[in-house]
């Protein structure tokens, strides 16, 4: 299906918490031949205090109701990953096309299932692993390229949080360490960034495996994972995470050994690009603009308007489930 370049964009937003309040929601009311005309929300009365903050023009209670709304004509899904798959082919079925956000859904099968359908009906499908346009990760992408430290032979992922507040309130758990509503504890959540864009410089994982562990005690799901994986052109890697770890060995680090040096990077705290050769160690700063997903949001709308390809899409997005589930024994 094709947009013509002279066509305006409206969005409707289905979930509007906090990742559209701050990371992707006002990106996009800044791009040009981009509106929001709607949001919704189960509960009416968020999504009408969210629409009226934002002079969006309505708000709905019913998800079909905002598809089935005729000036939208493009939907955004940003709700917890469990009812992805039902939103996104409901959007689909609808001619509509639809921005997912990640994990694509709670399940490789799930990703499959939307991918299918938007074959089937010619509608897109795009995912927000926003951080593949943004200039950071550009930035690192660039210094690989560029053979600043020779051939690649390893990748290591380190990571590792102390539990969250609301971690501790048995009674009323946080929807991201319930499998059934995030598909995993909070590695579904926050390691689908680290892996999509391992392989969005690295190509394709087809190897992966691990061994997961809850050594909190804080919540049912997994808190602690080991794992290893080696990519289509050989190169292997490994990752550990852990999300009950005592503040003082907090991190968050992606690690590229070459044969003529090494890159070292974040991915949520955007730390100074670390570069390691035998010139000694130099470190590149990289400003990222105040609304992250506003570029790839930009992809997007000048996909959707013919004006370019944006590959950020669903067949890609499974890649890193199909990771997931192989690390977290699901498949």
């Amino acid at each position: 299906m094709e947009f013509t370049t002279n066509k305006i964009i409206k969005w409707g937003f289905i979930g509007c918490g906090e990742v559209t309040k701050y990371k992707s929601g006002p990106a996009f009311q800044k791009i040009e031949n981009s509106e929001v005309v709607a949001v919704m929300s189960r509960n009416g009365e968020k999504a009408q205090k969210y629409a009226q903050e934002r002079g969006i023009p309505r708000w709905y209670d019913d998800a079909q109701a905002l598809v089935d709304d005729t000036e939208v004509n493009a939907v955004y899904i940003a709700t917890p990953p469990s009812s992805h798959a039902t939103y996104a082919i409901m959007a689909m079925k609808a001619g509509k096309p639809v921005y997912i956000e990640k994990p694509m859904a709670v399940t490789y099968e799930e990703c499959c299932r939307i991918n299918r359908i938007s074959h089937e009906t010619g509608v897109p499908c795009f995912v927000a692993y926003y951080r593949r346009y943004l200039p950071y990760f550009l930035k690192v992408k660039s210094l690989v390229e560029e053979g600043t430290i020779g051939n690649v032979i390893n990748i290591q992922i380190r990571f590792a949080q102390p539990p969250r507040n609301l971690d501790y309130n048995k009674e009323n758990l946080p929807w991201r360490v319930q499998p059934d509503i995030a598909g995993g504890g909070y590695f579904y959540d926050l390691a689908p960034h680290q892996l999509d864009m391992i392989q969005e410089m690295f190509g394709c994982i087809l190897q992966a495996s691990g061994y997961k562990s809850n050594r909190g005690g804080l919540y049912p799901a997994e808190d602690t994972l080991s794992a290893c994986f080696q990519f289509e052109s050989g190169l292997v890697g490994s990752g550990s995470w852990c999300f009950v770890a005592d503040d003082s060995a907090r991190e968050d680090r992606i690690e590229v050994i070459g044969d003529k040096g090494m890159l070292c990077f974040s991915i949520f705290t955007y730390e100074p690009i670390s570069l390691h050769t035998e010139k000694g160690r130099e470190e590149i700063r990289v400003e990222n603009p105040t609304y992250v997903q506003q570029p790839l949001i930009q992809a997007v709308v000048d996909h959707l308007l013919g004006k370019s390809v944006c590959t950020c899409n669903g067949e890609s997005a499974t890649l890193t489930n199909w990771v997931m589930d192989k690390i977290l024994g699901k498949i």
